[in-house]
């Protein structure tokens, strides 16, 4: 849905103004808004990564990433580096946001769409898929944990094939400059957060009357959306019938193009691609 389109009331803006106040940069439409800055995204990757010369030459938030039988995701951040490393950054308050395997299809996903159709396997860059998580999901007790690929046989020797995973555990908040980045992480009062990057972008989205009705707005935006699902999910006559309505919804009131309509068809009803697919080509009408 466009923003732009929607109004809020006085009323409602006063509502979510006050819900804006409970907002972390673990909350993940909150995290998305914050993380378009690149100074913001930059401070992460420096601290998580200890390399305080990182540059961010490209970023993109809410990334659409698909594979070859067309199942997509919306990663939260995407980032290149001045060395030409890429990363894809995720926060996740739910365990089952940031299983094993989850990163593995995630950093799959990253090599699947960087290369050009006749580039060389060898140009692939190194990348990494960080987590950051809510709960200590290793349940190592660890502020961090890195993951990539060893030989066994050769006494664990790195396989160097240039991919990595690393978890970043917000539940630890010591003294150290990773430690102080997850409790701003976790903090709700823009007075207490430690880094200046930060605490300007959450200033702005909590406390300026610009930066809080642009947040309003998404927070309305996200409602209406969930309200509007349910109005066509209410209207269900067979399954059929509920697809449509709410393939009209998503594309008459939400203004999602095709590509997004489809994925959201699939994993709601549980179909295949091809079928969600169908669904879409029948009752998408413009």
């Amino acid at each position: 849905m466009n923003n732009d389109k929607l109004q809020i009331s006085e009323k409602n803006y006063e509502r979510y103004k006050k819900l804006i106040q409970e907002f972390v940069l673990l909350d993940d439409t909150f995290m998305r808004k914050v993380f378009e800055d690149v100074k913001c995204s930059e401070l992460v990757l420096k601290i998580i990564m200890e390399k305080d010369d990182l540059q961010i030459t490209q970023l993109k938030i809410q990334a659409d990433m698909k594979n070859l039988q067309g199942r997509s995701i919306i990663m939260d951040v995407l980032a290149k580096d001045n060395q030409g490393t890429r990363y894809n950054i995720e926060v996740q308050r739910e365990n089952s946001g940031a299983t094993p395997k989850r990163a593995r299809y995630h950093s799959g996903l990253l090599d699947m769409n960087i290369l050009e159709p006749s580039e060389s396997i060898e140009n692939l860059p190194q990348t990494y898929v960080i987590f950051i998580t809510e709960n200590d999901v290793l349940k190592g007790n660890l502020p961090i944990y890195h993951i990539q690929r060893t030989i066994k046989e050769l006494g664990n020797a790195e396989f160097n094939d240039n991919s990595h995973i690393i978890y970043v555990n917000s539940s630890i908040q010591d003294d150290s400059k990773l430690g102080r980045l997850m409790h701003d992480f976790r903090c709700k009062e823009v007075e207490e957060i430690y880094y200046k990057e930060l605490k300007e972008r959450i200033w702005y989205y909590k406390k300026d009357e610009e930066g809080a009705r642009d947040m309003c707005r998404i927070s309305e935006m996200l409602r209406e959306e969930g309200r509007l699902e349910g109005m066509a999910e209410g209207r269900l006559e067979g399954e059929e019938k509920g697809i449509q309505n709410i393939i009209e919804v998503y594309r008459n009131e939400l203004f999602l193009d095709k590509e997004e309509i489809v994925s959201r068809i699939k994993a709601k009803f549980d179909l295949t691609y091809d079928n969600a697919q169908s669904y879409v080509d029948r009752f998408y009408k413009k």
